[in-house]
């Protein structure tokens, strides 16, 4: 059966050119769903996939011969393109420099980020990895400080709405209902983002999007894998990086559009399409303040298992 998203609910169709068939193999190494076996010397669909084929395309991209093809689930060969050379990719001290460079900008000059950056870093984004193809991620584009503002400004009017759940009691039902760690968080953080972001909007100041030139907001669906939209929020997070801009992540916004009335309210002015488990918002524009240093990140924990 095949795996549905919120694209598509068909499977895959493999196509194998018999006579350009060399029988190599290599597409039933890397077709972990087992749809490809070999017959008499040749590659042949095994009709014994477990998921049927999801098109991942593995089988296209690494068939010597171009013997193999894969049409459905918004897949075709003319998807197909180069593979870059190993020459022309950013090696470990360059990728760690811009790891090492990058900040959490949130002052960005009144300047705005070009339509072409915006493009370049949505291809970026596109390019992420994913749970099963093709990807469900969405993705909301604010591409001008007004449209970033408008967008914070609605969301501050649609928080003033959700006041109940930082009062004593609503606290209190927060404990009851989800436990003692969400009633911490949301007395000690989520009590005051609500305060911040609604104070702040109330004098004029824009603490949620900070007036950045454009934004875009990364989002699934009910079917999507959680991590996907955030694995894409972060390509197009160092891609922005990349030409020049600065970025921060704002996840203080989705865990409210996804519950409620007032919510899909919400979802629906912006033109958001779903409520999903993660989303991510990535502000960007040319950074006003320089920083002089970066510094050194630790996890919580990195055990090595030794049996």
């Amino acid at each position: 059966m095949a795996i549905p998203n919120s694209r598509t609910t068909e499977s895959g169709t493999i196509t194998i050119d018999t006579e350009k068939c060399n029988g190599c193999g290599l597409c039933v190494q890397v077709c972990k769903d087992l749809d490809l076996e070999m017959f008499e010397g040749k590659a042949r669909v095994s009709g014994n996939g477990i998921f049927e084929c999801f098109a991942c395309g593995h089988c296209m991209m690494v068939c010597p011969q171009d013997a193999i093809h894969i049409n459905g689930r918004l897949l075709s060969p003319s998807d197909i393109i180069p593979l870059p050379e190993q020459a022309e990719a950013a090696g470990y001290e360059q990728l760690m420099a811009l790891y090492q460079r990058r900040r959490s900008i949130r002052e960005f000059k009144d300047k705005p980020v070009p339509g072409e950056y915006i493009v370049k870093i949505i291809e970026a984004a596109q390019t992420a990895p994913m749970g099963i193809p093709p990807s469900d991620v969405h993705l909301l584009v604010l591409d001008s400080k007004e449209k970033s503002f408008s967008f914070a400004k609605d969301f501050c009017e649609y928080l003033k709405k959700l006041r109940w759940m930082i009062t004593p009691l609503g606290l209190i039902f927060i404990r009851i209902f989800y436990g003692k760690e969400n009633a911490s968080t949301f007395r000690h953080f989520i009590k005051m983002l609500i305060e911040k972001y609604t104070s702040s909007m109330d004098e004029g100041v824009n603490a949620v999007t900070y007036n950045a030139p454009a934004a875009l907001y990364f989002y699934g669906s009910p079917y999507s894998d959680p991590a996907d939209p955030i694995i894409a929020a972060t390509y197009a997070m160092f891609a922005a990086e990349a030409l020049g801009l600065g970025t921060c992540m704002i996840g203080g916004v989705h865990p409210f559009t996804l519950n409620g009335k007032a919510a899909r309210k919400f979802r629906e002015k912006w033109g958001i399409q779903h409520k999903s488990k993660e989303g991510l918002i990535i502000i960007m524009g040319y950074p006003k303040v320089k920083f002089k240093a970066s510094v050194r990140r630790s996890f919580a924990d990195i055990a090595h298992f030794n049996n």
